[in-house]
């Protein structure tokens, strides 16, 4: 099967990694194209998938664009739409596996007569998109898509409620290579060392610097947990969220948190620093589509504290692979921190059956199989 998957980022995000997933299955048959250049472009070729730049320009439309933000862009989009309908013409089906490739991929469907598949990695609400993104998204893939993939339960009943016809999608959860979340002793000493935190206990947070990520959740946990007891935050602003970098910085400094509380930007030895923790926190303010950080915390063997909300129910069941807290309130974080300071034994078996569980629940290569069998049906 010839597939042209479509990806609006420049930047590996959760989405992106997915796709890299998928793509491998189709290295010999298939193109990313993608909307923008950057590190995305760097990690597919790194993993010998053929890949493509197909935008020349940035597309000015974000998740709460409004209606004329949107007709704005309509003059970006058209050499970039006609330039997928003639990749597309050299391929079985159009792949789309953000917002901004169904928009592009559903028109491109249409003049090149082939199939539109549809990854939805994003809960489709008010709290994530505007008005006219969400009908704009709903009425596209209700006309052209064939096929929807959601990456959770709570991302398919929030298409649901958007108005997307039933009978088009399912629920496919992310897959992962459990091998790549394995890291000796040596290489979490030297980390350690490097970091200068061998002797504290270690929460994680993962993921790009955003309110709704609520990493000030964290920060404000910290002042109801020991001395020893420090932050880790891997990830960086992504757009246009300097402010809320800034506001994090001087929450630290006004909380008297400086000594404990470590921003290291963006990293790409992500499962070396999660098995580096002793805790990962995952700390959503807004319901996560899928939470893939929260998958990976227990690859690496780690106890997963996430928000109660989204698709974290799904992966997380409260004391038996992890732990569940209401999203907001940093003192019942702080309550759970603790309890994995007090009582590691009880933590530690925790942790181990959820990376088994996880292992076994996610695998890269059953996952494909149900992709791969998905997107045969459609023939």
């Amino acid at each position: 099967m010839k597939i042209l998957f479509l990806d609006q980022s420049g930047k590996p995000g959760g989405a992106e990694l997915c796709l890299i997933d998928i793509a491998k299955s189709y290295q010999k048959s298939s193109l990313v194209g993608l909307f923008a250049d950057g590190d995305f472009r760097k990690l597919l070729e790194k993993n010998q998938i053929p890949v493509e730049v197909l935008a020349t320009q940035v597309i000015n439309v974000r998740k709460q664009s409004s209606l004329l933000q949107a007709l704005g862009s309509v003059g970006q989009l058209t050499p970039l739409i006609y330039k997928v309908v003639q990749r597309a013409r050299e391929y079985d089906l159009i792949y789309a596996n953000t917002q901004k490739a169904l928009v592009v991929g559903a028109i491109a469907s249409f003049f090149a007569r082939r199939p539109l598949v549809y990854h939805l990695h994003d809960i489709l609400s008010a709290e994530h998109f505007s008005k006219t993104n969400l009908r704009v998204a709903v009425t596209l893939v209700n006309r052209f898509s064939s096929l929807v993939i959601a990456n959770s339960e709570a991302s398919k009943t929030a298409f649901l409620e958007a108005g997307g016809k039933p009978n088009i999608i399912e629920v496919v959860y992310n897959g992962f290579e459990s091998d790549n979340y394995q890291t000796c002793e040596t290489e979490i000493k030297n980390l350690k060392q490097e970091l200068g935190i061998e002797d504290k206990f270690v929460v994680g947070h993962f993921s790009r610097l955003s309110p709704w990520k609520g990493q000030h959740i964290l920060i404000n946990a910290l002042v109801e947990c020991p001395e020893n007891v420090i932050a880790v935050l891997v990830g960086d602003a992504l757009f246009g969220e300097q402010d809320y970098v800034q506001d994090l910085h001087q929450k630290v400094a006004a909380l008297g948190l400086e000594n404990r509380v470590k921003f290291l930007g963006f990293r790409s030895d992500i499962p070396q620093l999660m098995a580096m923790c002793d805790v990962v926190a995952h700390t959503s303010t807004a319901p996560e589509p899928f939470g893939r950080v929260i998958v990976e915390g227990m690859l690496c063997g780690k106890p997963v504290i996430a928000a109660k909300a989204g698709g974290a129910m799904e992966l997380v069941e409260d004391g038996i692979n992890g732990f569940l807290v209401t999203p907001g309130e940093s003192q019942e974080l702080a309550q759970v921190i603790n309890t994995c300071v007090q009582e590691p034994e009880k933590i530690a078996t925790i942790a181990n059956y959820a990376r088994t569980n996880a292992s076994e629940r996610f695998d890269v290569k059953i996952i494909n199989q149900q992709i791969q069998k998905l997107l045969q049906s459609l023939f």
